[in-house]
């Protein structure tokens, strides 16, 4: 039976470990994470300090895996290796995936797949949102550590990702941590910013954002909110500001982009994406400008970091190497 099978998905990011498990249904069976602990007024970790702290996490997920799943139902292992799906894309933290799925496969002797932690975003969006419904399409990935305009093929097994667009500074991620630590919060600090956001009043500030093309940044704004900070503005009505400034980068940015390449179906993920002030703002305007352009955005759950799409992908190719219909 199907269900009796399972991929395993193991995704080692910058401030996440993640274990997932994936029948070959796409059916999630298991899903755990532990986010690496960042001390408070720190706005993030060392590589060498998130290597450390995802040894220590895999062996803790592993245990409670296996408490729940036979081992002889996994079929096949599929690890992120590298942030993204290029040669050159390298990070230590990754080495930690890739490490542990190797072992787990060469000791259950079952095939070993590897994917990028951007192509495992994609997937769990696209798994999650379903859709878009076509072979090629745009993906946006906001998070720390990326601010991505991704032409995107389908290729039934993985994706083609082309980048179209990106940050000339900093990340959206960058953006939302180093203000929110700034007032105070703990990173990261999304969560922690909506919800004060929530609080604030419209047209109180207005923190500028900077589209040129396809290019955006977010040091002018950043340095703009931190001005608002020392004059003794409300933190809330900062917070709502720097929101309205994403939404209004992302509006134009996504807009360049249909206007470029022809497509008008998007894909959002990251862990930026998982807010829901931008999910609305953004989608009433872009609904406004262009009535034509899709969006589709990743669950909230599987926007953050994590090891389903990198499980998906497994399962993907292992029906596709074991000509499974």
């Amino acid at each position: 039976m199907c269900n009796d099978k399972y991929v395993l998905g193991i995704d080692t990011s910058c401030y996440t470990t993640s274990i997932s498990v994936v029948d070959l249904k796409q059916n999630i069976v298991f899903n755990e994470r532990i986010l690496l602990d960042v001390g408070l007024g720190k706005v993030g970790l060392q590589q060498s300090e998130g290597v450390f702290k995802h040894i220590n996490n895999i062996p803790v997920i592993i245990n409670k895996l296996m408490s729940i799943i036979d081992r002889n139902s996994i079929v096949a292992v599929c690890s992120s290796i590298q942030p993204r799906p290029y040669e050159s894309s390298y990070m230590p933290v990754f080495k930690v995936s890739y490490a542990m799925g190797k072992v787990i496969s060469d000791i259950l002797n079952i095939p070993f797949y590897t994917a990028s932690h951007q192509e495992g975003h994609i997937m769990a969006g696209h798994f999650s949102a379903k859709g878009p419904n076509v072979n090629t399409f745009l993906a946006v990935h906001l998070s720390g550590g990326t601010s991505e305009l991704l032409y995107v093929n389908d290729c039934k097994i993985g994706y083609d990702i082309k980048i179209i667009g990106n940050t000339q500074d900093l990340n959206a991620g960058q953006f939302v941590d180093r203000l929110g630590v700034e007032m105070g919060l703990p990173f990261p600090a999304g969560p922690y910013l909506e919800k004060l956001a929530d609080k604030g009043e419209e047209g109180g500030n207005i923190i500028p954002s900077f589209v040129r093309n396809l290019t955006i940044g977010f040091s002018g704004a950043e340095t703009h909110a931190k001005k608002l900070l020392k004059q003794g503005k409300r933190k809330q009505d900062i917070a709502l500001s720097i929101y309205n400034c994403l939404v209004k980068t992302l509006e134009k940015w996504i807009y360049n982009g249909v206007l470029y390449t022809g497509i008008n179906n998007v894909l959002v993920v990251g862990g930026v994406s998982s807010s829901n002030i931008i999910r609305k703002k953004l989608s009433d305007k872009l609904e406004k400008r262009n009535p034509d352009i899709k969006l589709f955005f990743a669950d909230p759950e599987l926007s953050t970091d994590n090891a389903e799409g990198i499980a998906l992908l497994g399962v993907k190719k292992y029906i596709h190497d074991k000509n499974i219909l």
